[in-house]
C-alpha cells in the first residue's frame, strides 16, 4: 500500500499526493539480521512461499530475506503470491527485480500451486486496515479463512515442513480491564454480533484450521501480532502511530480523537521481523506466540512521544475530556516468546518513532 501524507489546515486534513515507497533503512535490516542470525542459517538455501508479501510485515520479511542473501550468502529463494505483480514491481522495483524473488500472480483463495520443492511458507495474506474491514467484511472473512485453507492444502500437497501463519491479537476480543497483559492462554473471544469483530473472528477460524493441519513435529507456527510501528506503517487508516506520524510530518498538531487514556504497546517492525523468523524456525507448531511489546503506553503518551521526536512546535490536541471507568487495554504478555525462544524487544518506543520519522522525512 502507498504511504500518504495529509496537511493540517485550519484544523482540517487536506490530502496531498501519495509518497512513493523506498528501501528500508540499512540499520533496521542489520538489526533483523543480527537478531535472527541463527534462524537465517537454518533456512539457508530454502525456497519460501510468501502470501501477503507485499504488505507491511510481508515486505519487511521479504526485504530482510534479500538482505540476508546479500550479507550472509544465504541463498534463500522467495516466491511471492500477489494479485498484481506489476503494481508490486512499480512500488518496490529493488525487490521485484532480484533474481531470487519470483512473483506469482494469483488470489490466495484459489491460486495455482507452484511447482517444485518448498521448505517454508509464510502466510499473511489479508488486509487489516479498518477501512477495508468496513467496506467489505464478507470479503475479508473469505480471504482470511478460505485463503488459509488453500495455503494449508498446498502445504500438505507439497509436503512443506515449516509454515508460519500471521494472526492477530484481535483473536482475544476485548481485554478485561483487570488483566494487565493478554497471555496466549486467555480464552476470551470477539463478540460475533459486533460489526467490528470480523477481523478477529476470521483470524480465530483460520488459527483453528492451522491447528487441525498440525501434528506434534510438523505443522503451522502461529504468531499473534499486536500494535506495531516502523517504516511502511500506513499513515492513512486506523493506526494511531501512523496517524500521529502523519500529523507530525504536516507540522501538527497531533490529533487524538478520543480522551487519550486507552493503553496500547508498540513493537518496532525490525524486532517484529526478527521474532517472526525465529518463530518460523524454532517455534512449536499450533502453539501461538504473542508478538508485541509488553510495555503499555496511553494513546496520549504515544502522541506526546511523537511530538518530542518531531521537534519544537509540534503540539498535541486531545478531542475529549477523560471518560469515566477504566481505560481500554490492548497489551500482550510475551512471557512465552521470552521463555521458549529468548525473544526480547530491543528498540524502545522513542527510538522506534525516531527511526521511523527519519525514514519518512527522507521520502519527502
Amino acid at each position: 500500500m502507498m504511504l500518504a501524507r495529509s496537511v493540517q489546515a485550519s484544523g482540517a486534513a487536506a490530502p496531498v499526493a501519495p509518497v512513493a515507497d523506498a528501501p528500508l533503512p540499512a540499520a533496521d535490516l542489520d538489526h533483523v539480521l543480527e537478531s535472527a542470525r541463527g534462524a537465517w542459517d537454518a533456512v539457508r538455501g530454502e525456497r519460501v512461499l510468501f502470501t501477503g508479501g507485499t504488505g507491511f510485515i510481508g515486505s519487511w520479511l521479504l526485504e530482510s530475506l534479500a538482505w540476508a542473501n546479500d550479507r550472509l550468502l544465504s541463498g534463500i529463494r522467495a516466491t511471492v503470491l500477489t494479485r498484481d505483480p506489476r503494481a508490486f514491481a512499480r512500488r518496490m522495483p529493488w525487490l521485484a527485480t532480484r533474481p531470487e524473488i519470483t512473483l506469482l500472480r494469483g488470489d490466495v483463495r484459489d491460486f495455482a500451486f507452484p511447482e517444485g520443492r518448498f521448505g517454508c511458507i509464510v502466510h499473511g495474506a489479508t488486509d487489516s486496515r479498518a477501512s477495508v474491514q468496513k467496506a467489505d467484511p464478507a470479503l475479508l472473512v473469505d480471504t482470511v479463512v478460505n485463503g488459509t485453507q488453500r495455503v494449508l492444502e498446498f502445504a500438505a500437497t507439497a509436503h512443506v515442513p515449516h509454515a508460519l501463519f500471521l494472526s492477530s491479537g484481535a483473536v482475544y476480543g476485548p481485554q478485561p480491564a483487570d488483566l494487565e497483559r493478554l497471555p496466549e492462554s486467555w480464552a476470551g473471544a470477539p463478540d460475533p454480533m459486533s460489526p467490528g469483530a470480523t477481523y478477529g473472528e476470521a483470524k480465530r477460524l483460520a488459527e483453528h484450521l492451522c491447528r487441525l493441519a498440525s501434528g506434534e513435529r510438523h505443522g503451522v507456527r502461529i504468531a499473534r501480532l499486536f500494535a506495531l510501528l516502523g517504516p511502511r506503517l500506513p499513515l492513512d487508516d486506523n493506526f494511531a502511530a501512523g496517524n500521529f506520524l502523519r500529523d507530525a510530518l504536516a507540522g501538527g498538531p497531533i490529533e487524538v480523537s478520543g480522551d487519550g487514556r486507552a493503553l496500547r504497546s508498540y513493537l518496532h517492525a525490525a524486532d517484529v521481523t526478527a521474532w517472526l523468523v525465529r518463530i518460523l524456525v524454532d517455534g512449536r507448531p499450533a502453539h501461538p506466540y504473542n508478538v508485541g511489546s509488553p510495555d503499555a503506553v496511553p494513546i496520549a503518551g504515544l502522541a506526546g512521544a511523537v511530538a518530542r521526536v518531531a521537534g519544537p512546535g509540534v503540539g498535541v490536541r486531545i478531542a475529549r475530556a477523560p471518560q469515566p471507568g477504566p481505560p481500554p487495554r490492548y497489551v500482550p504478555d510475551v512471557s512465552r516468546a521470552r521463555a521458549e525462544l529468548g525473544l526480547e524487544p530491543h528498540i524502545d518506543l522513542e527510538s522506534g518513532l525516531r527511526r521511523t520519522l527519519a525514514w519518512l522525512r527522507d521520502l519527502r
